[in-house]
């Protein structure tokens, strides 16, 4: 088949790129599309991401099963309070997180899913940082659904790894693989609240920012609000696109690509009069993945501009400037 590539330049709104190319049998598909995701991960840093294989139907459920876990009474919701966990996983209330610290805490409430782990599980057991049990909430057919849906993500966001390995010039097509087998991954449900009257620039539902981990995909609905930030300072409308899911590079990738790849700062603003839902899957490493650069990355004119560190320490730094330090 035959690949478009992505029109970049000035731009007025992120690339589609179609991802059938995942499931192609012929090498020359995947290469090309590649250097097509390649090219967006290098200027904007976002993507929408069309034909990318997840069910139509699975992405229905997991927004209902979004609308129905904050549809709940606060108490319901409370009861699975992020607080409960020390591996933040759980129920985050309205203003609890503060992407920016010189603003008021974000307009939205989330509910955060990270890998199922049994209670005997030896990191649960010695309470490794990041490793916890999910808190569910008592609805119906909640968990399967998101724990199918995490599945889902977790297996799109590999194969679109190894796009990045190929355009990146790695030695192994499969880098990613390895150190992804244990991952620090997030699905995050979210419910953003109506903006109070005007916009003024003093509350968003999420504060620009970047985001911390290798890429995140999102799924949203019709609503809208999020923006990006073009080069020029202004601000790109990411408009809903029926059947597709939103890509973007985290600043974990831009730092183990030597800036390569760019994290693009990015915000949400709900002026839409009502409520606006978002299901965001955050592919983070394994915990003790060293983010180190990578030597295509690197060379005698641009040489590494970080030092190597794990992922876990890596994440410590970020949720500790986002949410405070943890507790015991």
């Amino acid at each position: 088949m035959e690949r478009r590539r992505a029109v970049l330049g000035p731009l007025s709104r992120i690339p589609v790129i179609d991802a059938d190319a995942l499931r192609s049998s012929r090498r020359s598909d995947l290469v090309a599309l590649a250097q097509e995701i390649g090219d967006a991960a290098r200027t904007i840093g976002f993507f929408a991401v069309a034909d990318h294989g997840v069910p139509a139907t699975l992405l229905a459920q997991a927004f209902a099963a979004t609308r129905a876990f904050f549809a709940q009474p606060p108490a319901a919701k409370e009861a699975v309070a992020m607080e409960r966990s020390a591996a933040y996983r759980g129920y985050s209330r309205l203003g609890a997180e503060r992407l920016d610290p010189d603003r008021p805490g974000d307009a939205k409430e989330s509910f955060n899913i990270g890998p199922e782990l049994a209670p005997d599980d030896p990191d649960v057991v010695a309470g490794t940082p990041f490793f916890g049990l999910n808190q569910w909430p008592s609805l119906y057919g909640f968990r399967t659904t998101a724990l199918e849906y995490f599945a889902a993500m977790n297996g799109l966001a590999l194969a679109l790894m190894r796009a990045f390995a190929i355009d990146l010039g790695l030695a192994d097509e499969r880098y990613f693989a390895a150190r992804f087998d244990r991952p620090l991954a997030t699905l995050r449900l979210l419910r953003y609240p109506p903006h109070p009257g005007a916009f003024d620039g003093s509350l968003y539902g999420a504060a620009p920012h970047t985001d911390y981990g290798i890429l995140t995909l999102l799924a949203q609905d019709e609503t809208g609000g999020l923006e990006v930030r073009a080069r020029d300072g202004g601000w790109i409308s990411v408009e809903p696109m029926p059947g597709t899911l939103i890509c973007n590079i985290g600043d974990a990738l831009m730092r183990w690509s030597n800036d390569v790849y760019v994290s693009t700062p990015h915000r949400v603003v709900n002026v839409s009069g009502r409520e606006r839902y978002s299901i965001a899957f955050f592919a983070d490493p394994n915990a003790d993945a060293l983010i180190d650069c990578f030597p295509s990355c690197t060379s005698a004119d641009a040489p590494a501009k970080y030092p190597p560190i794990e992922y876990a320490a890596y994440q410590r730094e970020r949720y500790d400037a986002t949410y405070g330090p943890k507790t015991p």
